[in-house]
């Protein structure tokens, strides 16, 4: 593994590899809390609300993260960003290997949860980096690192706690994620900001802004967050659907469907390399179909294994498809401001997936699985309206452009004489 010198197109394979797992490691460990909330709470001494907000604090975190520190990599230069943001959540997550009570893990959580949103500064500095024409297959796969993290980061967690306790899980965690900050410092070319001369609170509104400047973020912000309501809805409910009848699974079992997940993430690269040779549209309309198509598995999921484990890889193929495509055509749109894009696309995303979970809660209490089916179908058919009506938005905006171009090359055309 390279380093590549500053200002140099492509991205080695060695490179990538890299800012793949960091990316990976660094959403992970909002994750490792969940499969543990019972044990850490026992040792703790809180009850099962109060460790449960573990998980909201993590989501909350997250949220603030996506909103107030990824524009930052328009303003600072991005790799002492990156690995700023890296060294510093290593040192929160040894805080909360050493938590002596409750308050001090959700706060150390909270804390690890925001500035774990470097994996989010080497997502849009890998798409900088990449050939434009190989831009769709270096996004691909640094997400497929980072949905691997998310999916496989209750089985690890799971794991590690049987061998050697809860606390286990932060150190290792701290370990890895210091490991990460030095070999990005190492490998990571310097990469300068925008060269714009503004204030951060002008930065943060610059951020807002975006959204009424650039009309394709706003549809694929909205497209993004129903496609990712659906894929939390399925994450929430899931646990609760094996845990009871008729599957009655232990915990441990449970963190395995992280793996089958999996599947589905490492199509990802593949959506990439479609997205790259043209076919991005293609990309983002099959994976919303294919949204719609995988509760209809999940839902004869109930009482059969297989269509239940067929519906969360093509809910996670789909997902994939669609958040690559979304990225790969925002990613295209101003390079100059990418990070304040990415963080404005991310942070309505999160808000998406806070709702799906939120109504997939409600809908289990009501109506069971057959209630979560209708949440997420409906939530998938929505991904569908909104890149219909995208679509059919852009085709009328390049009519019109082109009719208006007609015209005025038909003013400008010189009267021939006849005399």
């Amino acid at each position: 593994m390279t380093a590549r010198k500053p200002h140099t197109n492509g991205v080695s394979r060695g490179l990538l590899l890299l800012m793949s797992v960091a990316t990976g490691s660094a959403v992970a460990g909002n994750y490792f809390a969940q499969p543990l909330l019972d044990v850490i709470g026992r040792e703790l001494g809180v009850g099962p609300s109060a460790a449960a907000l573990v998980v909201t604090a993590a989501q909350g975190g997250y949220a603030l993260g996506l909103a107030l520190l990824v524009p930052l990599g328009d303003l600072v230069e991005r790799r002492r960003l990156a690995v700023v943001l890296y060294a510093v959540t290593a040192v929160f997550l040894l805080v909360s290997a050493t938590a002596p009570n409750g308050t001090v893990l959700l706060v150390s959580t909270a804390l690890t949860a925001l500035t774990s949103v470097g994996a989010q500064v080497v997502v849009p500095f890998a798409a900088t980096l990449a050939d434009p024409a190989e831009r769709g297959r270096v996004v691909g796969t640094v997400m497929t690192g980072l949905m691997l993290g998310l999916l496989l980061a209750r089985t690890a967690s799971g794991a590690l706690s049987e061998l050697g306790g809860w606390r286990t899980v932060y150190w290792v965690a701290a370990a890895l994620m210091a490991l990460m900050a030095v070999l990005l410092r190492i490998f990571l070319p310097r990469l300068g900001a925008s060269g714009e001369r503004q204030t951060y609170l002008g930065l943060l509104r610059s951020t807002v802004a975006m959204f009424r400047y650039e009309p394709l973020l706003r549809w694929r912000a909205g497209i993004g967050a129903f496609s990712l309501a659906s894929f939390s809805a399925l994450w929430t409910a899931l646990t609760l659907l094996l845990s009871g009848s008729p599957y009655g699974w232990p915990e441990s079992a449970i963190g395995l469907v992280g793996l089958v997940g999996a599947v589905g993430a490492l199509t990802a690269t593949v959506a990439g390399r479609l997205a790259d040779r043209g076919f991005v549209q293609v990309v983002s309309g099959a994976g919303a179909f294919l949204l719609v198509a995988s509760w209809a598995a999940l839902t004869a999921g109930a009482h059969s294994l297989f269509w239940l484990l067929v519906g969360v890889v093509v809910l996670d193929l789909a997902h994939q498809a669609v958040l690559n495509s979304s990225q790969n055509v925002l990613y295209a749109l101003r390079p100059e401001v990418r990070n304040r894009i990415n963080s404005a696309f991310l942070t309505t995303l999160f808000v998406g997936g806070a709702a799906g979970s939120a109504l997939a809660s409600a809908a289990w209490v009501r109506g069971g699985w057959s209630g979560v089916c209708v949440v997420g179908a409906t939530l998938s058919a929505g991904t569908v309206v909104l890149w219909l009506l995208e679509r059919a938005t852009v085709r009328q905006a390049a009519a019109r452009a082109q009719k208006t171009s007609a015209h005025q090359s038909h003013d400008t055309t010189p009267a021939v004489s006849v005399d």
